[in-house]
């Protein structure tokens, strides 16, 4: 009930780093495997998605996580761990030109950013796959804040970027894969 509770936007953060262990936290929330099926066909994450789809893919713009060299980092459940893409001395005014000069979005300790594969719902659910895409970045995106909550830090999602920008700032070819959530 606390969580739910005090659960809120905010667009100012501390100084503090994240741990590793905050950071973690915060990823299992959002795309966490709770379950692998027969032969990995498919994963049950800590998030719902229709049909076990998981059309999301979770990059990070780390600036300040203890022990962890800023960059671009991209997710992996199935191993919990995060693979460097690329390092980036102009990262954070890259981050606030994606995100419509909105500064905020760099001075936090990391920046979550999702992207889409609709082909993984489409396949199977055609018309009504985006219907389903949506109602997933519902998801992904509040148990961020209630896990956020959770470990006391902020967060503050976004849905006005620069979708070109963003995109070709992730090397994401914008139709099979694009970003659809800061």
């Amino acid at each position: 009930f606390d969580l739910v509770e005090n659960r809120k936007s905010t667009r100012q953060f501390s100084d503090s780093p994240l741990s590793m262990d905050e950071l973690s936290i915060l990823l299992w929330a959002t795309q966490g495997v709770r379950k692998l099926g027969p032969n990995e066909a498919y994963a049950l994450r800590t998030v719902p998605s229709g049909g076990a789809r998981h059309t999301f893919e979770t990059y990070l713009a780390v600036h300040h996580v203890i022990d962890i060299q800023p960059g671009i980092y991209h997710y992996l459940p199935k191993t919990h761990q995060i693979g460097l893409l690329f390092t980036d001395q102009d990262m954070q005014a890259h981050i606030v030109a994606l995100a419509k000069r909105q500064e905020f979005v760099a001075k936090c300790a990391v920046t979550f950013i999702w992207s889409c594969i609709p082909y993984r719902a489409e396949w199977r659910y055609h018309w009504e796959s985006h219907k389903m895409i949506l109602m997933d970045a519902g998801h992904v995106c509040q148990n961020l804040y209630l896990a956020a909550e959770s470990i006391h830090a902020g967060t503050c999602a976004i849905g006005a970027y620069d979708q070109a920008y963003a995109d070709q700032y992730l090397h994401l070819d914008g139709n099979n894969e694009f970003v659809i959530q800061l």
